[in-house]
């Protein structure tokens, strides 16, 4: 039988994340209600970075094996460089592992330049890891389907050897830059009209502007915020709404980058629904508390009737429902409940909901297909490359507008930031502007 020690590195990581997962599985279901509340939050977070960090271990094996190990068993014509790209790639390794501890350790009111150096490598390990993956399957389907004629010489083995590893990280760096570029840009403004049946003609061209997942944390801080603000200020909404996923952090560690906030005044209100990085944060209930403060109105579970300026006789309801990672993590008086949110809005007037996960979108209209239009987010578009394939993979609506049946209409945003990654690729942030048409 083959003992723990005799495995591969590779084998070994992958017991450590299965160890860690485990352990994340008993203290959400057996220690939840025994620790306090906010040995709770650390200790969740903390797990998640090793579970993370072990996953990426393999990743980081692979990544070592490919473009260090390479040029270590070529002739010493390469032997005067090796020592310091040795340098470079461990700690290019180090800063992307170290990404997802700066949650428990760096957030403050303007991101620390160690989390921005540390989420830049993420997003570059990432892309790298998938051209060498990529690379490395093209010439193993290459050297099964040709033939094995001529040998190639020794000279132009190592030289091909070397270009491979080369090739990729040239990509990586241009795919880099080209990504902290295009983050760095201020969201774009996407009008669209969107009919909505039954919307009073009092309220035709009533505007709302949409925010999503703007993830304050250690890489967005209050000069970020306070741009998004001014732009909303700018477009004067009717209403403003926020999508969920605002912050990555607990209140009491990002309370001043938040102030921002307290400067949107829509004349018919601004409204927020919980993301599922709200319930990570464990610290739901003090956010509500704060957003109060702000004169922005969580939506928890519940509904506000918009009346016309024109006619308070013309309304629609606007309703709100938590996000379904609420009930994943057994999250106390939270989760998604449509009946409840819906209480008293009937089919008689237009039905506007907010949901941040497009799925949530998708369970809300098969119990409820009268609802006119639904609001969400959530994607962010995949963000980066690769991560583009697998996010429009795993929603059933991924980014922009989508009807549903004869009246129905569901708007996913693409993120007024980022998250983590300073970086954007094949994605673009976004403010959208909507504009509610009476058909």
């Amino acid at each position: 039988m083959i003992s723990f020690k005799q495995l591969p590195l590779e084998a070994k990581a992958a017991v450590a994340a299965g160890v860690v997962f485990f352990s994340m599985m008993i203290s959400q279901t057996f220690l939840a209600e025994q620790l306090e509340f906010g040995t709770q939050r650390w200790l969740r977070r903390l797990q998640m970075a090793l579970f993370v960090n072990a996953l990426m271990l393999i990743g980081s094996l692979y990544i070592w094996r490919c473009i260090v190990t390479t040029f270590y068993r070529l002739s010493a014509a390469y032997s005067y460089c090796f020592l310091p790209w040795k340098i470079a790639v461990l700690t290019f390794l180090a800063l992307a592992h170290s990404s997802f501890f700066t949650l428990l350790f760096l957030v403050a009111e303007e991101p620390y330049f160690f989390s921005l150096a540390s989420y830049t490598c993420l997003g570059a390990y990432i892309i790298l890891i998938f051209f060498l993956f990529t690379l490395g399957s093209v010439e193993q389907v290459y050297k099964l389907l040709v033939s094995r004629g001529a040998k190639t010489s020794g000279i132009n083995k190592s030289s091909k050897t070397v270009m491979k590893p080369v090739l990729v990280v040239m990509v990586t760096v241009a795919l880099t830059a080209v990504g902290l570029l295009n983050a760095s840009q201020p969201p774009a403004v996407t009008s669209v009209v969107i009919p909505v049946h039954k919307l009073p003609l009092s309220m035709d061209g009533l505007k709302v502007v949409l925010l999503s997942d703007i993830h304050l944390g250690p890489t967005v801080g209050k000069t970020k915020l306070a741009m998004v603000v001014q732009m909303v200020k700018a477009l004067k909404p009717d209403i403003t709404v926020i999508v969920g996923d605002l912050s990555d952090s607990e209140v009491m560690a990002i309370r001043p980058a938040v102030e921002p906030l307290s400067e949107l005044n829509s004349p018919l209100g601004t409204y927020f629904v919980t993301g599922n990085h709200e319930y990570y944060t464990s610290d739901v209930n003090s956010w509500f508390e704060l957003l109060k403060s702000f004169n922005i109105h969580p939506l928890h579970n519940e509904n506000v009737k918009i009346s016309s300026p024109r006619s308070s006789n013309d309304w629609f309801c606007l309703a709100g429902v938590d996000d379904i990672e609420a009930q994943v993590m057994r999250y106390s008086g939270h989760g998604m409940d449509l009946k409840k949110a819906l209480v008293d809005c009937s089919a008689d007037h237009a039905i506007v909901l907010l949901a941040h996960q497009p799925l949530a979108a998708k369970w809300a209209l098969q119990d409820r297909p009268d609802i006119n239009l639904i609001l969400s987010g959530h994607t962010h578009g995949g963000q980066i490359f690769p991560l583009n394939a697998g996010a429009y993979l795993l929603n059933p609506f991924f980014v922009g507008l989508y009807k549903v049946g004869q009246s129905t209409f569901v708007y996913v945003s693409p993120g007024t930031m980022y998250y983590g990654i300073p970086m954007r690729l094949g994605s673009r942030a976004e403010i959208t502007e909507i504009i509610l048409h009476s058909p």
